[in-house]
């Protein structure tokens, strides 16, 4: 898509004369007084909190806990409290002219002091022939690597000189020409220097939110300090065909197989990078009609249940906080009321867009975008039109008040979880039947260890297990058959075992009527084995014979399936945010055989009510 518009408009033909970040300045004080009463308190409150906090001592030791111990929390928290408390000093002395810049100072100071950017997770560049993070447990500031938040620190420290530049330098004016000094080593000279970085497109084609991710930082910081233009032009057409390269391995139904939560750092990113070439063009770049990018935006309302719950399959928090600013815009450029009003009903707090990963630059955008009227009110509920996504193979279908969510796919997936086949089922947009989703990232997660964590194993979702095999990890365990049925899905999970699970055939259909849903499995195995089926419940469960009850549904089941229930607590803080308490694992079981035509109903457990 850009190669294909640069190639006919050299980017150096399209920039502005000055191009404009549609941000003000600190010293622009008819722009920052006149924002609402609600959006200052709500500002004031956010400093107030930081500034309490000291700037954390970021050490070597806590770098190391990665390869000790597993730990990424030892080194990220003070990373992110730093930044954090940057943004929120920053934001301070842009609210009030008079504010004391110290902690904005110390804030730099301390940032461009670290060794590297780059978190300890991310230590070493995942390419064939890389070392392993236990041969380079810490980094090496001459060979600096670009990873997610040595790019979004780039974009803090970037905006930090941009805002405040005057007052600044009226201090001393090395404090922003050290910020571009470092900048221009850490980030913007390996970028345009190396074709190694994984994300790049160039050594490995398996691509993620990293590249949309990074490139939105980059670029950004780019236009607000390279000042030659040609320079600039060549970073922005090198960056535009790297977007290129994940535009190509995203499927054209805009499906985001990482997950709804994980829309902020591809598809939202997306978005950053087109308002900024839009903006910086005065408007002469723009793809707001391109199908697929359409449908890459349009991707959380595709996954929104309802209730703040989302389809949450793979690495996706069930209650994600989406960047509702974003989606807002995006409804605006596409002219999607629908759209527009999603953004409406998950806009947040400007707290928001720095409690996790600090997005200053979306958090500036929600303080001076003043959204346009739209047809949709903001507080209608989720999008409850029935969504089929054919290249990433999730169905949503909605009847009587449920709604269930299933996947075909297969178990290479980005942040994959085994789980071709497996679904979820809401009652009037609350879990009944679910996912449990994404805990805490340790060493584990991304690792060779990762299928020994249970959330993401194939025993701890809607599914059988064949004896004591469950599904197995890579891109060619995989659905067969994949049918969407106008109440649900059909496939064969025959491919996602191993051969050891001696599966001749395993087809499963979901169905989701007025009268509640149907699950239907058709079993054919080489070698006679149990099976037990899988279903991970929110509320806990009363076992009878042929039926369970839970919450707000009931579970029919055939009399020749043996149940058994184990309480799972919730104990990692991440989950827990979706799902606090506890989870119910629920097991039915069939003697061994080797054909199996077993349906499991659920419906509500008051159906007129």
């Amino acid at each position: 898509m850009f190669a294909e518009y640069l190639n006919d408009h050299p980017m150096r033909s399209l920039l502005a004369e000055r191009p404009q970040l549609g941000v003000p300045t600190a010293a622009d004080r008819a722009a920052w007084d006149a924002l609402p009463d609600k959006l200052r308190a709500e500002i004031e409150s956010l400093c107030a909190a930081y500034r309490e906090l000291p700037y954390p001592l970021r050490t070597a030791a806590g770098f190391l806990s990665f390869v000790r111990d597993g730990s990424r929390k030892a080194d990220e928290e003070p990373y992110f409290l730093r930044r954090r408390k940057l943004c929120a000093a920053v934001l301070a002395c842009c609210l009030d002219a008079g504010a004391p810049l110290d902690d904005v100072i110390n804030g730099l100071w301390c940032i461009c002091e670290e060794t590297s950017w780059v978190i300890s997770a991310h230590n070493v560049n995942p390419i064939p022939g890389a070392p392993s993070p236990k041969e380079y447990p810490l980094p090496d500031p001459e060979r600096p690597y670009v990873d997610l938040f040595s790019a979004q620190t780039a974009m803090i420290l970037t905006l930090t000189r941009y805002l405040l530049q005057e007052r600044l330098d009226a201090v001393s004016p090395l404090l922003c020409r050290r910020i571009e000094r470092e900048i221009q080593h850490r980030v913007l000279t390996p970028f345009m220097e190396t074709d190694d970085f994984w994300w790049m497109g160039f050594r490995r084609k398996d691509l993620c939110n990293w590249t949309p991710w990074i490139l939105s930082n980059v670029m950004l910081s780019a236009c607000l300090l390279i000042p030659d233009r040609t320079a600039l032009s060549a970073l922005l057409d090198r960056g535009c065909r790297m977007l290129d390269r994940w535009l190509d391995v995203v499927p054209a139904d805009g499906g985001c197989d990482e997950g709804a939560g994980y829309w902020n750092m591809a598809g939202g990113a997306l978005l950053d990078c087109l308002q900024l070439l839009e903006l910086i063009t005065d408007g002469k770049m723009t793809f707001w009609q391109d199908q697929k990018t359409r449908n890459i935006l349009r991707f959380p309302l595709a996954a929104e249940i309802g209730g703040g719950w989302f389809l949450n399959f793979a690495d996706c928090d069930a209650r994600p906080q989406l960047s509702g600013e974003r989606l807002q815009y995006a409804g605006e450029r596409l002219c999607d009321p629908a759209l527009f009003a999603l953004g409406c009903r998950h806009r947040g707090s400007p707290a928001d867009q720095i409690s996790d990963t600090p997005h200053f630059i979306r958090l500036l955008r929600m303080l001076f975008h003043d959204p346009a009227p739209s047809d949709a009110p903001s507080d209608a509920p989720g999008g409850k039109d029935d969504t089929w996504l054919p290249d990433l193979q999730v169905r949503v279908v909605r009847r009587g008040g449920m709604t269930l969510c299933c996947k075909g796919g297969h178990n290479g997936e980005s942040h994959n979880h085994n789980d071709v086949g497996s679904f979820m089922l809401y009652v009037d947009d609350q879990p009944e039947i679910v996912d449990a989703g994404n805990m805490v990232y340790t060493a584990k997660t991304f690792s060779d260890q990762r299928y020994t964590l249970w959330n993401v194993r194939a025993a701890y979702h809607n599914l059988p297990m064949i004896g004591k095999h469950e599904q197995q990890p890579g891109r060619e365990y995989a659905a067969d058959g994949v049918q969407c049925l106008p109440d649900g899905l059909a496939l064969d999970m025959s491919k996602a075992y191993a051969a050891d699970a001696a599966v001749d055939m395993l087809k499963r259909e979901l169905r989701l009527t007025e009268d509640g849903l149907a699950l239907h499995d058709q079993i054919q195995l080489a070698k006679s084995m149990p099976v037990t089926w899988v279903l991970m419940l929110r509320h806990a469960p009363s076992l009878d014979a042929g039926s369970i009850k839970a919450g707000e549904i009931e579970l029919e089941y055939p009399p020749m399936l043996s149940p058994a229930a184990e309480e799972i607590p919730v104990e990692d803080p991440r989950m827990a945010r979706s799902f606090p308490g506890s989870l119910w694992r629920v097991t039915l079981t069939a003697a061994a055989d080797t054909a199996f035509d077993i349906t499991i109903k659920a419906r509500r457990n008051n159906p007129h009510a």
